[in-house]
């Protein structure tokens, strides 16, 4: 089995996982919603180079992380258009489940506070610089 099945094979086994990493043997997964695990692995100095990643959710937010953090492959479950531009731009291997338009925000009401802030964004340290910035001002609500 490939690492990306592997990955994929963690999401579908325990639905409280959220992503998964595979590189070889190397194994890593998160419970945290968002953008949370990708800037955990930021903040831990933990790149992702050379695995491959399942993802529950990955809009342009997520995808310029994955670059950022130079994942060789990503599976999203759901993947935004705008997502697939940053794969497709930055040639990282990418497949999905279900294509969508956008994400929207977790109470359904308009789009992902996340996707508003990278739009239009192509530089993933300029992205990561706004997703900061705008989880600084969800945190002060």
């Amino acid at each position: 089995m490939s690492d990306i099945e592997r990955a994929r094979a963690i999401l579908r086994e325990n639905a409280a996982f959220t992503c998964a990493f595979v590189r070889g043997e190397e194994i890593d997964t998160s419970t945290e919603r968002g953008v949370k695990p990708l800037l955990a692995r930021i903040d831990g100095a933990a790149p992702l180079t050379g695995f491959s990643c399942a993802d529950r959710v990955v809009g342009r937010a997520a995808a310029l992380l994955y670059v950022l953090l130079g994942a060789k492959e990503v599976h999203a479950e759901v993947l935004s258009r705008s997502g697939e531009e940053v794969f497709k731009a930055h040639k990282i291997a990418y497949r999905c489940d279900i294509f969508t338009e956008g994400i929207v925000n977790r109470v359904g009401t308009g789009s992902c506070p996340m996707e508003l802030a990278t739009a239009g964004i192509s530089d993933p340290s300029e992205a990561l610089h706004a997703i900061r910035k705008k989880l600084k001002e969800l945190a002060a609500k």
